[in-house]
């Protein structure tokens, strides 16, 4: 799956983000994650539902326990079938390790490629004032940002969520190979809405973003499936120029 775009269902129920997917074209494959919100509600049943209708999940949980707990975790989301999944970088790189564990042993099992290990960095609603302050980390945000995205290749895994306004210094500090795949992706006539750290579609891709996800401007659009359409075409024709 090459630089996608993962639409965010961030629906309460299963029968309203099924009803979001079945305005488009029934031939269209789309690449969406689930969070925790969905999956909480419907449980793996969501995500079979979700391939079912041919489209690619990215399963959002944000895992962050010890490693025994998300290890085991991890297996369980390895037999599902997902394309990619996320672990917080900040529970440690003996944590992190036991996820890629967890996660290749649940699709040995069932006989399926291992999903992509994202770790999550800083959230983009994280600002500097919430890193030092609450967090209680000193340095800038994109300091703590590329010394995860360092912990998280070292632990094996596969890239890490991130804002776009990372990217760059992520991709110099471990390689082009590394994925940065970047949420806070706002179309500059839309709100920021939560987010702090925000960046466009055309931006994003000047910066060597690797994938984008996207909520509330599509998933609330009076036309989704022209607003997914307008993204799109501005995020590949930035990939070429």
């Amino acid at each position: 799956m090459k630089r996608p775009i993962f639409i965010a269902l961030d629906f309460p129920t299963g029968q309203a983000a099924l009803a979001f997917l079945d305005q488009f074209p029934s031939d269209q494959q789309l690449a969406v994650k689930i969070g925790m919100e969905l999956f909480y509600a419907e449980g793996p049943a969501i995500v079979k539902a979700v391939q079912a209708r041919g489209h690619a999940v990215f399963l959002d949980l944000k895992l962050h326990d010890i490693p025994n707990t998300v290890a085991s975790a991890m297996r369980v989301i390895g037999r599902l079938g997902v394309r990619y999944t996320t672990v917080h970088a900040a529970g440690g790189h003996v944590m992190l390790a036991a996820a890629k564990r967890g996660l290749l042993a649940g699709a040995n099992d069932a006989g399926l490629p291992a999903p992509k290990l994202l770790a999550i960095t800083q959230l983009t609603s994280t600002n500097q004032t919430i890193l030092n302050t609450d967090q209680q980390i000193a340095g800038t945000v994109q300091a703590s940002v590329v010394h995860y995205a360092q912990l998280a290749q070292a632990s094996d895994c596969d890239g890490v969520i991130c804002s776009a306004q990372e990217v760059a210094a992520i991709h110099q500090a471990v390689g082009t190979d590394f994925l940065g795949i970047t949420p806070g992706i706002r179309p500059a006539s839309a709100a920021a809405d939560d987010q702090q750290r925000v960046m466009t579609p055309t931006a994003a891709a000047k910066v060597g973003s690797n994938g984008l996800v996207i909520g509330r401007p599509i998933t609330q659009a009076s036309d989704p499936v022209q607003a997914y359409q307008q993204i799109l075409t501005e995020w590949s024709a930035a990939q070429h120029d």
